[in-house]
Formats: C-alpha cells, structure tokens, sequence
C-alpha cells in the first residue's frame, strides 16, 4: 500500500476536478458533524465492477452463477488487506449502492406491477485508490492497495503509479459548474393528496385488523429534464441547501445518483456494528421559538416513539441473527436531530460481530433497513408493494463502502435522487402506525421532499 498526504482540499472542489473519471464514487460527509461527518471520501476508475441485474450476479460484465451477495464476499477475499488504523477508515474495496429490490434476492417477495428506471439493483466498483478526507483534522490523503496486481513487486509498481496519476488530477484547477437548469415541467407524484391519505388510512385498517405494526408508505416524484440541466451542479446546490452526513454522488455512465442521506444504515469498525434509525419527523420553522415548539413537539409524541420504538426492536433482533447475542445494546434511545429543514427522532443501536461473520452476512441479516420498510419487516414489505406499485429502486437501498479489509460504512439511501436520460426520480416517505394522522402524515412526506425541490427549483416549485 502506498499512503501519500497532500494539501487540504474541500472533497466538493476534489470531485469537481475528478469529475470527468469514469465510475466516480463520491461519499460525502457534507454536514460536517462532529461525530458523524468526520471523513469523505472519493474514488474513480474502478478495477472492476460487481452488478446485480434481476438477482443474478456479474464481475467484469461476465455472469456468476450463485447467491449475489456470496459472489460478493468472495470477490472481496480476493484481495486482503490489513486495516490502518491512522488512516480514514475506507482504504480500498468496494463502493457504489445497493437497491432496495434487492429484498427479493432475500425474501420470496412478488415483484412491483411496475419497473420504474430499469437500472441494476446493484452496482458495486472496486476501487484501488481511494482519495480520504479527515474533516476534523483537514488533512486528505491517497491511499493506493496496487491491486488487482497479485505480485508484490508489481503491485508495489502499480500502487505508486495509480497514487501519482490521482494526484496530478487534484492538482488542477477547479472548473467552474453551470447553473442548474430547472426542470421542464412540474413534478408529479404517483399519488395524489387524496390517494396518499387514502393508502395511509388503509395501512391502519391492516394494522388494527393485526396484519402489521408498522409500514413505510412513500411518494414517487418525476420530473423531466431540460438537456441543459447539469447534474454536478444540482448535486451542488443540494449538499448546500440540505447537508447531510451520509450524503453522496455516484456518477455511473448515464447513470447519477445525488444523495443528501442523514441516515447510517450500519457501521462496521473491526467488529464493532452501529446503526442509526431515524423514526419521526417534523418540519423546521425559521421562527426560533416556533423551531424549538416543533423539536419539543416531537421529542415528546406518543406517536412517533413508539414508531421509532418498533424499529429499535426489529433492528436488534436483525442484529442478534449475525452477532453476539448479549452485545446488542441501545446507547440512544428517540434523540432529537435537527437538520436544514426537519427535525428527526434517532436512536442507535450497537452490537459486536460474532466470530465468523462478516460485513456482507451483517448486511444480509438487516438488509433492507428497518427504518424505511416497517415491522414485520417481509409483511410489511409486502403492503408497500401492494401499495406503491412502483419499484423502488435505489430509494430506501444503501450507499456506501466495504473496505477489503472488512470494514463498512453505508447509508439509507433517502433524501436521494436518480437521474437518468432525461428523467429525474425521487422518493420520500413516511412511518405509518396506528395512531397515525393520514393528512400530517401526508404533510411530513413533503416537508421531507421540499428540499429536494428547492435545489431543482429557486422558486420552490412543489409535486403537482
């Protein structure tokens, strides 16, 4: 492995000047949280890219036969490597995303009645160079494995090579973005506000008639794309109107991905697990007073505890399937967490590893998030799909890395838009329970999404 440090550099100014390398990877702390926002990191050219299309798994375009996520694992083992603690803690490995109808490769779940984009529900690059940004230190480094190479000598040669080509490139100037262009019309949802109340007042009927506890009931927005519109510059002004700690850009070809994601899906650290589900939110208001009325508000709903409550449990109990049983624990139980335009409810929950697991059996076991299906989590699934018709794809899936040295970071992929064509989707949804209020419940899904708007549209352009 060859380490190199270079002058502090924003990671938005570092992507824009890596902007025109195939397959770039950008996984982007742009809150700047103490905890949470601490590294970004970006990565390009890819030595190889892992895909799942219709549950059937591909390297380097060519078909393999078996479990997607066993191929997966056994991907990563080609190519072992010991973790540097000193270091950011991605140091090369597989990055990209992983859809959410990816449940069907884990649950016999029948598919939506429509496709929506029609894109892999996974695309993973494998990266040899990663560029690493400690926020808190502002210190950026190029860490470079030399992989696929498998003999030292070569691979030493090729590490130092990959190492001084990256640094060239982030040497340059910074180009300067065009405007975002707006979109050609107006967004549509595939729900109307009367549809969506009456899809919330139907989960309720399930759940008082014992069928379920809990579902995640979301919107789908489109909107078409002017051929001036430029994705770099949206993702931009995204990250600045709603920073988040999880958020990312994944540009695959036609393929773009903006994510302003809060949410940690799971943390691995050695054998350390953390994940954070967010359950509840409320709208901000640029009246402090009113602000702090709202926080209060939430911190103290029956309704949205015991939302947030429900996913504690089923998380633990995903968790208990693949670690030791008498680590699961809940540090933080319904915090409150404020960001640009909403308040949310956070818990975490930690765990150990158990011997002989791995981060790709610890994504198995709680995949998909909890916090974005409901409880129980195949039930639940179930009705979203009844209800939702559409494929998700992406939406409420995970971004992120898993580093060849067994180490993971990924997020729940909200607050997230795919762009593709001339095509711009996305989703925000909202937690229903018995006690739910099917019009605030409507309410919340587009205070969720307002901002989404706003970086598309300077005046605040709504679903139509």
């Amino acid at each position: 492995m060859h380490i190199s440090e270079f002058q502090w550099i924003e990671p938005i100014h570092a992507m824009q000047r890596l902007a025109g390398m195939a397959n770039l990877t950008f996984l982007d702390s742009a809150a700047g949280h103490e905890a949470l926002g601490r590294y970004s990191y970006l990565a390009c050219d890819p030595f190889g890219t892992f895909i799942v299309a219709n549950a059937q798994a591909s390297w380097k375009g060519q078909l393999i036969e078996g479990d997607p996520w066993d191929v997966l694992r056994g991907l990563l083992a080609e190519y072992p490597q010991k973790h540097r603690p000193e270091l950011p803690p991605f140091q090369g490995g597989a990055a990209g995303f992983f859809g959410y109808d990816l449940n069907r490769t884990l649950e016999r779940l029948a598919p939506p009645a429509t496709s929506g984009q029609r894109f892999p529900e996974a695309i993973l690059h494998f990266y040899d160079v990663i560029v690493s940004f400690d926020q808190r230190s502002q210190r950026c480094f190029i860490v470079s494995t030399g992989w696929p190479e498998q003999d030292p000598a070569a691979r030493a040669e090729r590490a130092h090579a990959r190492a001084d080509e990256l640094a060239a490139l982030l040497a340059a100037r910074t180009p300067k973005l065009p405007p975002v262009a707006e979109p050609v019309v107006a967004w549509e949802s595939n729900f109307s506000r009367g549809d969506y109340i009456a899809a919330v007042e139907r989960v309720i009927e399930l759940i008082l008639a014992g069928d379920l506890f809990q579902a995640n009931i979301a919107q789908r927005f489109t909107a078409r794309l002017s051929g001036s519109f430029d994705p770099l510059a949206f993702y931009g002004r995204l990250r600045s109107m709603n920073p988040a700690p999880f958020a990312a850009l994944l540009r695959y070809g036609k393929l773009t991905i903006a994510s302003s994601s809060p949410e940690r899906f799971l943390k691995l650290d050695g054998r350390t697990v953390e994940t954070r589900p967010i359950k509840g939110t409320i709208a901000r208001s640029g009246d402090a007073k009113e602000d702090q009325r709202r926080a209060e508000l939430l911190r103290n709903s029956e309704k949205d505890r015991a939302e947030n409550i429900m996913i504690v449990d089923l998380l633990r109990n995903d968790l208990s399937r693949v670690c030791t049983a008498d680590s699961v624990a809940v540090p933080v139980l319904c915090g409150l967490e404020s960001y640009a335009s909403v308040h949310h409810l956070v818990s975490v929950v930690t765990a150990e590893l158990a011997q002989g697991q791995h981060a790709i059996t610890l994504l198995k076991a709680c995949f998909p998030g909890g916090s974005i299906t409901g409880a129980p989590k195949v039930r639940s699934m179930e009705v979203i799909c009844e209800i939702e018709h559409v494929a998700r794809e992406i939406y409420c899936g995970s971004i992120g890395f898993i580093g060849f040295d067994g180490h993971m970071d990924t997020n729940i992929a909200i607050r997230t838009v795919t762009i593709r064509d001339d095509m711009a989707v996305f989703h925000a949804g909202s937690g229903i329970t018995a006690l739910s209020d099917p019009e605030a419940e409507y309410d919340e899904t587009i205070a969720k999404a307002q901002r989404v708007f706003d970086a598309f549209d300077d005046n605040n352009h709504g679903a139509s």
